[in-house]
């Protein structure tokens, strides 16, 4: 399949921003920045690319404060990925987020855009986010029917196998680090209708030693103790990562190939 787009737009929160993907220099990359570079070699020629994703926010935020500048853009795709900061909150309603989302689907498509929607990731594995799991699947399954309706593209992100390794995230969990947002740059690819970069983009990484009882326990308490409690002490505060902060890449830049 050729590319067909030269104008690129992701907007969203901490995972599109792509904290925890640091390149040489200390700047987040994240799975966009790499879908981007990838766009552009695939098309053998520059793509324009912004980035309007600021940590912490909330969808109602992102929408808000996105959206509009990102339709101003022009592009003829969008990436849109939002929502997981609303659903760890145990009041979050799936159905009322999706229906945001879809308000947004809509509007761009009605540009001729096409549109990229990140779904959430399983958190079966995880001791403490694992209990939003019915919530994400629902709000999943939402948005998959949103995007059938629309004709908008599908980041699997819930089906990825490689990301059941704690190895593809950052200490924190509930970021990825620079080998998750590469998969998730090749799941993107996959939800354009792209062919992934090799094969096995998706087969998990050889299994890693078993760690004992003990092991697994300090590794929670450091959890517990450096990412936790921060987190937590963050939302009593009513106080966000992203407080402050402006958009990544709020105007177009050239993403050349082959770089």
């Amino acid at each position: 399949m050729a590319v067909p787009w030269r104008r690129y737009v992701a907007i969203g929160d901490s995972l599109t921003e792509g904290i925890a993907d640091f390149d040489a220099s200390g700047e987040a990359v994240g799975w966009a920045d790499r879908l981007a570079q990838l766009l552009a070699n695939r098309a053998g020629e520059p793509v324009q690319y912004a980035n309007l994703a600021i940590r912490g926010r909330l969808l109602k935020p992102i929408l808000d404060e996105q959206v509009a500048p990102a339709l101003a853009l022009q592009p003829d795709l969008v990436s849109l990925w939002g929502g997981g900061n609303d659903v760890l909150r145990p009041d979050a309603d799936p159905d009322a987020l999706a229906a945001a989302i879809e308000e947004a689907v809509a509007g761009f498509r009605a540009t001729g855009a096409d549109v990229l929607v990140g779904l959430g990731f399983d958190p079966k594995d995880s001791p403490v986010v694992s209990l939003t799991r019915k919530r994400v699947a629902i709000y999943n399954m939402n948005l998959v029917s949103v995007c059938t309706r629309h004709g908008a593209h599908v980041v699997n992100t819930w089906g990825l196998r490689s990301l059941h390794d704690w190895r593809m995230w950052h200490d924190d969990r509930l970021h990825l680090n620079s080998l998750g947002h590469a998969r998730v740059a090749q799941a993107a690819l996959v939800g354009l209708g792209l062919e992934p970069d090799t094969p096995d983009w998706d087969e998990p990484l050889p299994p890693a030693p078993a760690m004992s009882s003990r092991e697994r326990r300090d590794w929670n308490i450091v959890w517990a103790r450096e990412h936790l409690a921060p987190w937590v002490g963050r939302r009593i505060r009513r106080t966000s990562s992203g407080d402050g902060r402006s958009a990544k890449q709020p105007t177009y830049r050239d993403v050349l190939p082959g770089h």
